[in-house]
């Protein structure tokens, strides 16, 4: 069984006690979380598609942990110019749980 969820903005094919990162959420650690918006949800051979929400449909998670994902370097640069700009980010996650898938 698995089920095609939105969070945070990004879509993502969740089942059951799988772990994932997504973008950064307010909750805090070890606080369950409720996703409603379920655009498809597949068990054996029956498949519920959304129009645009499978109705009355959640997935639950628990939050695991904060991080930080891997520093990605931005470098810009004009050549002949003397024009160098070197600048770096860390995106901030959340690593869940999924728990239950209900609809």
């Amino acid at each position: 069984m698995y089920a095609i969820v939105e969070i945070q903005g990004q879509q993502f094919k969740v089942s059951k006690d799988q772990k994932i990162f997504v973008h950064r959420l307010p909750n805090e650690i070890g606080e369950q979380v409720e996703f409603d918006k379920v655009y498809l949800i597949e068990e054996g051979d029956n498949v519920h598609v959304g129009q645009p929400v499978v109705e009355n449909a959640k997935v639950k998670a628990k939050v695991l942990d904060h991080v930080k994902g891997d520093k990605v370097l931005v470098f810009k640069k004009k050549r002949r110019k003397g024009y160098k700009k070197l600048n770096g980010h860390r995106q901030q996650f959340s690593q869940i749980l999924i728990e239950d898938i209900t609809f």
